[in-house]
Order: structure tokens, then C-alpha cells, then sequence
């Protein structure tokens, strides 16, 4: 039963979207399908929010080195941009863990130097939102 467990909470920890499904592969209860997988990936965006700086750090960097086009022109506006401006932190908060999973939507928060702060409290009431919703269909 442990690991049935454990492999909830970790795929929890990647994502909603893996974690839901196999808790009922695996015959768990709703209730204990929503609050391990809720658990991992709450425990995934602290650790990213923990590593923060470092993970943007590298991000920029690496995003620097492949935007390197020699063109000199100005770049065309990226989606991300574009949906950053229109819904902001509230909407990468509650959006993010169920469409891009609440970790990496925390590194896009952080990448576009939204505020710890506020970005944290609206990504982990996307988490229970999320769970809540996927754990009910």
C-alpha cells in the first residue's frame, strides 16, 4: 500500500495530470487520490520556489545563447508574452498546474520575474483547484 502511495505523491510531483490518473489505476480511494497528488505537487513548487534564483539564472542564460539570431531586428512577440500581459500572476497561478503542471508553471512565474510573494499563494490555489477538478472527472 506504501508504494501505491509513494508513486501517487511522486507523480504528483510532476504533474496533476500523471498523479489523478494513476491513483485510480491503483485503486485508491478520490479522496486520498486528491490529497497525495495535491501533496507532491505542492511539494515540487516549493522546491522550485526554494531554488528560484538559480533556476531563472539558468533559464536566462540558456534562453540568451538560443536567441542569438545575428538578425538585429526587433523579435516577434512571443505567446507567453502575450498571455503573461493579459491574465498576469492570478491567471499563471490558477492556470499553470493544469495546463503546464505547477512546477514548471512556477519557473515560467519566476523566469518572468513575477513576485515570489504573490505568484505562490495563486499557484498553490491552482493546485487544489486542479486536484479538486481532475479527481471529480
Amino acid at each position: 500500500m506504501s508504494l501505491k502511495l509513494l508513486s501517487v505523491f511522486g507523480l504528483g510531483m510532476i504533474g496533476l495530470w500523471e498523479g489523478v490518473p494513476a491513483g485510480f489505476a491503483l485503486r485508491l480511494t478520490p479522496l486520498l487520490i486528491g490529497l497525495l497528488s495535491a501533496l507532491g505537487s505542492i511539494c515540487a513548487t516549493l522546491l522550485v520556489t526554494l531554488l528560484g534564483d538559480r533556476v531563472r539564472a539558468r533559464l536566462h542564460a540558456r534562453l540568451l545563447r538560443s536567441r542569438d539570431d545575428g538578425a538585429g531586428g526587433q523579435r516577434p512577440e512571443r505567446l507567453i508574452d502575450r498571455v503573461w500581459r493579459r491574465y498576469g500572476i492570478v491567471g499563471l497561478g490558477l492556470l499553470g498546474p493544469g495546463i503546464t503542471g505547477a512546477p514548471l508553471g512556477m519557473v515560467l512565474g519566476l523566469f518572468l520575474r513575477a513576485p515570489v510573494g504573490r505568484l505562490l499563494p495563486w499557484t498553490l490555489a491552482g493546485i487544489l483547484l486542479w486536484a479538486l477538478v481532475l479527481t471529480t472527472l
